[in-house]
């Protein structure tokens, strides 16, 4: 859905769906690690109409290059080079999963660069046992395995900088869990929402695929959050 485009941020391509008006407020969209741009069509209609969407694929995902370097950070720094790119100075973000690790870092580290922030089914970057990394699947996938290895032992154990920065973020944030049936640390979650100064949490019992698997309800959440005359 939308225009495909590629842009270069320090060497890497970085392709990206671009849809809705020009002129309209920019919103910028990250995936789910193994996904791409593309997992938000089902929410995008009726997310946020009259807005220029912009749907990334993070490095090694989807259509965007592969460089055999990953991490949150480099992701991070994609991300606004990408806005840099495109000459916007400031952007709404929306960040699944992985992606929502990446937002709230761009969030802290350039909280001017962005307005609104809304992270689905993300936790406070807390240690946690180290999850297994399964093996390379035989059949072919739409992202680098690699980035696996690279972003699990991240997340399990988190740069102790990451925790103490959210309080840095400056845009009002919603958070969106996905309740019981995730995955996640649904008390992760809500703590998430707390240390973030404008923060506010919202359940969507649908498990950790709160956009994919609860599409009505999802928008129903975000759309009035994201809607320059609705709260903040």
């Amino acid at each position: 859905m939308g225009d495909r485009r590629v842009v270069e941020v320090a060497g890497v391509a970085l392709a990206y769906r671009e849809s809705g008006p020009v002129g309209g407020p920019p919103l910028v969209l990250l995936h789910a690690l193994g996904e791409r741009g593309s997992d938000w069509d089902g929410v995008l209609p009726g997310l946020a109409p009259g807005h220029r969407v912009l749907a990334l694929d993070l490095r090694g995902h989807g259509d965007s290059g592969r460089p055999g370097r990953y991490g949150l950070e480099a992701m991070r720094d994609d991300v606004v080079g990408f806005l840099d790119a495109l000459g916007l100075d400031q952007v709404d973000l929306v960040g699944h999963s992985m992606g929502g690790v990446v937002a709230y870092l761009v969030a802290q580290e350039w909280p001017e660069r962005v307005g609104r922030l809304v992270l689905e089914d993300v936790p406070a970057p807390r240690p946690r046992p180290a999850s297994v990394v399964a093996e390379e699947p035989d059949e072919p996938v739409d992202f680098d395995w690699a980035v696996v290895k690279a972003v699990k032992g991240q997340i399990d154990r988190p740069d102790p900088r990451w925790l103490a920065r959210l309080s840095a973020i400056t845009a009002p944030t919603l958070v969106v869990a996905g309740g019981p049936d995730s995955h996640v640390s649904q008390a992760g979650v809500a703590e998430l929402a707390r240390l973030v100064a404008d923060g506010r949490l919202v359940t969507v019992e649908a498990g950790h695929l709160v956009h994919a698997t609860r599409p009505a309800e999802f928008i129903a959440a975000v759309k009035p959050f994201l809607d320059p005359a609705g709260p903040g």
